[in-house]
């Protein structure tokens, strides 16, 4: 399969910022560049998927998972997180999206010559206290220091190593009749990160949702691994990318419900005031399950007794009436309308993850 899309003469945020242009460019300089016969390795997932990890099979029925992501995020200490327990948490969260139990992680830090070392230790001990108690082993790294100027701050690249017993979890599995479940308030990262990187005199008073989803999806893929036909963490770009990513890869409609979608009345009133979708808000403590209808309110119920109080059933996968409706995503509004939810495009929020 080759792509064919947009390619821009430069690089500009809008690359980084997970939406649309993000999509093209992998798709383009990354996958395009890759023959097919080496993305992913014998019958595993890897640039075929473009999934939360990659899968590497092994003897007996099982798999290696394995994710990689650089952490960019400024400030670099923000309401309810820093860089290093953000780094940790989505390397967690991306191998429990394919159904693996993190085991292990590495990591490369690139520090600015002059950060306080007093800072970067509360930075390690964040990353490194947050893998410690979910069970997950530091193994091993690379620390690197640039010239001040040539590099803001601190960036992490953390990379995850998970191990999957039974089924893993595969985003092209999902199909018609599945629904989404969103496991609890959408665009609190995100909106969080905003405000501290604008300055309108608006007094805004909620925290990054960062944390690890151990304590939600192990229980649920021990009960309901067979279940559950597609789950991610909905980071850059929010759910609004997830579910364009999803109706693209099953050539589905996936319609989504806009109430019932949990949402702060603040991050709702802050988003709407900067003009911002709230669906395109980066999570990072919340991921979006499509799950066997059948089985839906059980396994909502179960969230719940999890603690996940704010988890709800948002939407629902279709078989497209028409070929031409396949891969859309389509938001039914509060008001009774319904319009097209667009993967989103431009610099949502830069620097955000």
């Amino acid at each position: 399969m080759t792509w064919y899309v947009r390619l821009w003469k430069l690089i500009t945020l809008a690359h980084g910022s997970g939406g649309k242009e993000t999509e093209d460019l992998i798709k383009n300089l990354i996958v395009n560049a890759v023959p097919p016969e080496y993305w992913r390795v014998d019958n595993g997932a890897g640039l075929d998927a473009l999934d939360d990890a990659a899968l590497i099979p092994l003897d007996g029925g099982k798999y290696i998972a394995l994710t990689i992501d650089s952490y960019t995020v400024k400030p670099i200490f923000f309401p309810g997180g820093d860089i290093g327990v953000l780094a940790a948490s989505g390397t967690i969260n991306d191998l429990l999206m394919v159904g693996a139990k993190p085991v292990a992680a590495l990591d490369a830090v690139i520090v600015e010559e002059g950060f306080e070392t007093e800072k970067l230790k509360k930075i390690i001990d964040s990353y490194v206290s947050t893998l410690v108690s979910n069970s997950v082993a530091l193994i091993g790294g690379d620390f690197k220091v640039m010239p001040k100027g040539q590099v803001d701050g601190v960036v992490i690249a953390s990379a995850g190593i998970g191990i999957v017993e039974g089924k893993p979890i595969d985003d092209r599995e999902i199909k018609p009749g599945d629904k989404l479940i969103v496991t609890g308030y959408v665009g609190d990262h995100g909106a969080a990160i905003l405000a501290a990187q604008q300055t309108i005199g608006v007094e805004f008073d909620v925290k990054s949702d960062v944390k690890p989803l151990t304590s939600l999806m192990l229980p649920l893929l021990e009960k309901y691994r067979n279940y559950i036909h597609g789950a991610g963490d909905p980071t850059r770009g929010g759910i609004a990318m997830l579910a364009n990513d999803w109706a693209e890869k099953t050539r589905t409609v996936i319609v989504i419900e806009e109430e019932k979608v949990p949402i702060r009345p603040q991050v709702k009133e802050y988003a709407e005031m900067l003009g911002v979708d709230p669906l395109s808000l980066a999570n990072e403590g919340a991921a979006v399950l499509a799950v066997d209808g059948s089985k839906a309110e059980e396994i909502l119920d179960f969230i719940h007794g999890l603690g996940y109080k704010e988890a709800a059933i948002i939407g629902q996968v279709y078989e497209p009436k028409d070929p031409h409706h396949a891969g859309r995503v389509l938001l039914k509004s509060v008001t009774g309308g319904v319009r097209i939810l667009e993967p989103p495009s431009g610099e949502i929020v830069p620097r955000i993850c």
